[in-house]
Parts: structure tokens; sequence; C-alpha cells
């Protein structure tokens, strides 16, 4: 189905939100988009709702599964206000969001799918779950100048640290079990990232309720939300590995002639399995086997 705008599929097309976990992709280009889609349904979502302009096309078979919804995503904070818009319109659903050519991995994503993570994460009385967005870029920019290639994709296999995060309302002592986490191409290259970008963790599957607001920074209003345990153990968490900065970074003109190469000696192929990210420390299984 095609909806003229988000009120429009908010108030005829709500069936789509009755029963989760939905996944909502923004389609800020016409790059990967169907990939994204088709990567996003194997992982076990019920439903997938794009957002997107409407010249983006689609082939008919990916179209045909989809909610697709047309929008000006390139307004100032369009993403977080559809989805602060779709969680007052369906409270109590596990949903997810992300760009194109992000792919969301958790652990043993191989042989388990999304339906069953969420069903053991909910049974720890967790709500939320905190993602890490791993950069993947393309190796040779010669050939790929878009920096976006699935066959040719690498990642940073270390350079990756976090910092506590101050709490504005505790004379910016650190909130519990919250961190803000740094790495990747944002912090290679943060001489062309703006401060409040650089970090690369988000709250993006998370199960909606009465008052919840999604913020500009990609964290929850209720902070248990952002936190990245419970108070006895570790959880699982999961990596969104993502082509969005490498994309930016060769788009934007005040970056693109700066950078040739996003290769250095810590680069590695990726190889599309969680157990690489598993064995880099980029996702944690928590107590899941």
């Amino acid at each position: 189905m095609r909806y003229p705008t988000l009120k429009d599929f908010l108030s005829t097309g709500k069936a789509a939100l009755a029963q989760g976990p939905v996944a909502v992709i923004m389609a800020e280009d016409d790059i990967e988009v169907d990939t994204t889609l088709r990567h996003h349904q194997s992982a076990g979502f019920r439903e997938l709702i794009l957002l997107a302009p409407p010249e983006i096309s689609l082939p008919p078979t990916v179209e045909a599964k989809i909610h697709r919804v047309d929008m000006n995503v390139h307004v100032d904070g369009a993403l977080v206000e559809s989805i602060n818009q779709i969680i007052v319109a369906a409270p109590g659903i596990w949903l997810f969001y992300c760009f194109n050519a992000e792919y969301l991995f958790h652990p043993f994503c191989e042989h388990r799918n999304v339906r069953e993570m969420i069903a053991f994460h909910a049974e720890e009385r967790r709500e939320a779950m905190l993602t890490y967005v791993v950069d993947l870029y393309a190796g040779d920019l010669n050939r790929y100048p878009n920096a976006v290639s699935l066959e040719d994709a690498h990642l940073d296999k270390s350079g990756y640290y976090a910092l506590g995060r101050a709490d504005p309302a505790n004379h910016n002592h650190p909130r519990e079990r919250q961190l803000d986490f740094f790495g990747g191409l944002r912090w290679r290259f943060e001489e062309h990232v703006p401060p409040q970008r650089r970090k690369i963790d988000r709250i993006c599957l998370f199960k909606t309720k009465p008052g919840l607001t999604l913020r500009s920074d990609f964290t929850l209003s209720d902070e248990e939300m952002n936190t990245y345990a419970c108070p006895w153990h570790n959880n699982i968490t999961t990596a969104l590995v993502s082509f969005r900065t490498a994309k930016a970074l060769k788009t934007n003109p005040g970056s693109r002639y700066d950078i040739h190469d996003f290769r250095w000696r810590n680069s590695t192929p990726f190889d599309w399995h969680s157990q690489q990210l598993m064995d880099l420390g980029l996702m944690e299984p928590g107590q899941w086997f």
C-alpha cells in the first residue's frame, strides 16, 4: 500500500501497527533501498514502513510487501518527528527505525530471528535495546565513489571507546548504566562531523508506550530505556552496520575532496556475519545462548 502522507497512513493504514515488531526505514536517497528492505524483511519484522520521497523507485515485488509513505525526508528532524507520531498512534508494540543502506544485526541472527530476540529480552523485563552504529565503507573509492559497496564493504576493527554520559540534573555526574559511544568514521574524520553527531549509539529498537518520545540524539525520554544493561547483568545489544556516514562524507562538498580512502591499518573486510561483530566487541549476546 502507498500513502500520500504519514497522517494518511496513521488514519487509514493503522492496522499495520497492530502487532510488532515493526520496522520503519527512511530513504534519504535511492542507494540500496531495496536491499535494506529485503534485509529487514528477512530479519523477521512483521511489517515494514518506508518513508521516502515520491521519486524513489522500487522493484514491484519489494513494494508490494511494504507500506510506503511519501514524504519530504530532508526536513530537519523528519525521522524523529515521524517516529514520535507512530509512538502516539501505536502504543505497546516493538518498533525499530533506521535509514537506507543500514542493516540491523543481532547475536546469532543467522539462526534466530528478531522476534525470538525480542521475546527473550522482554522476559528479562527490558523494553529497549542499545544499538551500536558500525560504519561501513567501500574499500576502493575509485571504483565506488559514493563509498557504498555490499561486496567490498569494510569496517574498523578497533578505535571504539565510551565516555560517561553526564546528567545535567545531577551536577553532570555520570548517569547510571549509560554511556556515550564513539568510533568509526565519525571519530577518524571528526573535523567534518558536528560534535552533537559524533556518538555512534542509538536506541533504535524499543517498546512504545504513552508519553514516550524519541529525542534528536536517538535516545528516549525514559532514561531507563537508554541503559546498556539491567542492574543485575549485561543484556543483549545489537549492531546497525551503516554506510550512512561514508555516503555523507563523500557527498558533502566540505569533505569529499579531502578523503581519498577510508581504509587504514585497522580496516578489515566485513563478512556480513554476526559472529564477526561479536568477536570485535561490537555486539553483546548477554545471557542469550
